[in-house]
């Protein structure tokens, strides 16, 4: 029996996320659509992935681009229709792929009819629906909660004389989850796009939906240094991750679990300890708690080797590892940890164990682009100095002008290197980075023990980490080269094989011996005797 005969389609697929503003325009106006997105389906079917998350397409004033949603059950029209959304979902499962919608709860935008008729009175049926407190004695806000885009995280209401809560920006109030009606209104979202065929979602800053009953101040942050993000100054003890959050993923899980094999994910930026309660216990949380420790530790073999361990260990039995080096909010790992170390990372994501989500443009190599201040786009960027445009600058096709994104003026500028770092011109290259993740994806599809199978640490020191991955008798040994020197790895007998992919791309067959020699920055698969 096949071993993706025994697991579900997440645990034996691969993700990869789609910045939709990003990824593929298809009117010319500069901005990715969802025309876009279809157009580019049988690229993403011969990449070799098996899900597709759509970064938000809700209608919205885009005052923080999809993530402030006016209407939970439509399409936005810079993106295009609900009718244009039906035909990539049908394009997209008639090539086996999978389609993830990007759900945003904690907030919506304060364009949404659900805000504007909470701020009518204080008397409003929907005044609950969002977070209102009286000022403090002294006038000021109900208590000292950040935002993390800056500033506090209250502003005053001068028709009502109340403050309400927003955790990101001013036009982004949070929802009250508390009240028994935001969570049928929000339940009855989910299975609009369910009942059309979604097949899951990945749930905006999940862990922010309860917060403290009592409104209590956050303590400082004994570990913040003048200079730091503002956000960090205080520890959002009481303004994120409650106790009773759990409920509301219990929620969530069983309005999925309605219906046939659709995934929960939650975007969760937590300590490993705290991040596995939200599996839940019996099946009742998130498949998938979206685990960051790639994309937030350090790029060392040491500590990337312990961090692997600990999550491991703190996995709550049945619970499904995943893992990713970069998305929309972070830095592109190419960028973080070098291109020739890019390498190394993509072997890292696609053979450990558990479920691999790709950002758009990993695969090609994309790095951070630098956005002039006249162009810069993401609001903590206008405010704080350093936002996140440069993390989403338009995906490099080809090296025709614009990098095949769009024949308009792109929404932000376009790499300098686009015409050597694109689709089109890796596709025929053996040795590029597009060719290894396909590579890599094949040999994953192909040997259920890179997929499903047992993760097993290898000691090893300074810039190498070994591990095996081993299933039904079959057993592979990966061994990685974080540094940038050649490093000879012992090879007890039973680690002994065949060299059967490399981040170098030349040394397919080569027999190990009593070790493996390792160039700098390479990585290798060894298909064990």
């Amino acid at each position: 029996m096949d071993s993706r005969d025994r697991r579900l389609w997440w645990q034996w697929g691969t993700i990869y996320q789609v910045y939709p503003r990003s990824f593929m325009d298809s009117s010319g106006d500069g901005v990715g659509d969802l025309n876009g997105i279809t157009s580019r389906l049988d690229y993403l079917q011969w990449l070799g992935v098996n899900a597709v998350w759509i970064s938000p397409i809700f209608p919205s004033p885009m005052k923080d681009f999809g993530y402030d949603v006016a209407d939970y059950c439509d399409i936005d029209p810079l993106f295009g229709t609900l009718a244009e959304f039906d035909t990539l979902l049908a394009e997209a499962h008639r090539r086996g792929l999978k389609v993830l919608l990007d759900f945003v709860p904690n907030h919506t935008s304060d364009q949404h009819p659900w805000f504007t008729e909470s701020r009518a009175a204080k008397d409003s049926p929907k005044r609950d629906w969002y977070i209102w407190k009286d000022a403090r004695p002294d006038g000021g806000p109900p208590n000292n909660w950040l935002a993390n885009f800056g500033g506090i995280a209250w502003t005053w209401d001068e028709t009502t004389q109340q403050y309400y809560y927003h955790a990101f920006l001013a036009e982004q109030p949070d929802l009250n989850w508390r009240h028994p009606q935001v969570q049928a209104a929000m339940m009855d979202a989910l299975r609009f796009w369910l009942d059309r065929g979604v097949d899951g979602f990945r749930v905006d800053v999940m862990y922010h939906l309860i917060k403290d009953a009592q409104f209590r101040d956050n303590p400082p942050n004994p570990d913040y240094r003048e200079g730091g993000h503002p956000y960090s100054a205080l520890l959002p003890v009481y303004s994120c991750d409650q106790p009773e959050v759990h409920d509301i993923v219990a929620l969530m899980r069983r309005t999925l679990d309605e219906y046939e094999d659709r995934l929960l994910v939650g975007e969760i930026y937590l300590p490993i300890e705290r991040l596995v309660l939200y599996y839940g216990s019996a099946g009742d949380g998130c498949h998938l708690p979206f685990n960051f420790q790639l994309l937030l530790k350090p790029w060392n073999a040491r500590i990337i080797a312990a961090v692997i361990d600990q999550y491991e260990a703190a996995l709550p039995a049945g619970g499904w590892p995943n893992w990713v080096l970069g998305n929309h909010d972070r830095p592109r790992f190419a960028s973080k940890a070098g291109a020739a170390q890019a390498r190394v990372g993509a072997m890292l994501l696609l053979t450990l164990r558990g479920t691999p989500t790709i950002y758009q443009g990993e695969e090609i190599g994309m790095e951070n682009v630098p956005v002039p201040p006249e162009m810069i786009q993401d609001p903590p960027g206008k405010t704080l100095g350093y936002g996140r445009d440069p993390f989403r600058t338009p995906m490099q096709w080809d090296g025709a002008p614009n990098a095949g994104f769009t024949a308009g003026n792109p929404w932000l500028p376009l790499a300098g290197n686009y015409r050597a770092v694109n689709v089109a011109a890796q596709t025929d290259d053996p040795a590029s980075m597009l060719s290894l993740y396909r590579d890599l994806l094949a040999l994953r599809q192909s040997q259920p023990a890179l997929m499903a199978g047992a993760y097993r640490p290898v000691p090893a020191e300074g810039d190498i980490l070994a591990y095996v991955r081993e299933l039904d008798g079959a057993r592979f040994l990966v061994v990685l080269n974080f540094g940038r020197q050649e490093r000879r790895f012992a090879l007890e007998p039973s680690l002994r094989g065949n060299i059967i992919l490399s981040t170098h791309l030349d040394r397919e067959g080569e027999a190990t011996g009593d070790a493996v020699e390792l160039r700098a920055d390479e990585g290798v698969v060894v298909r064990l005797r």
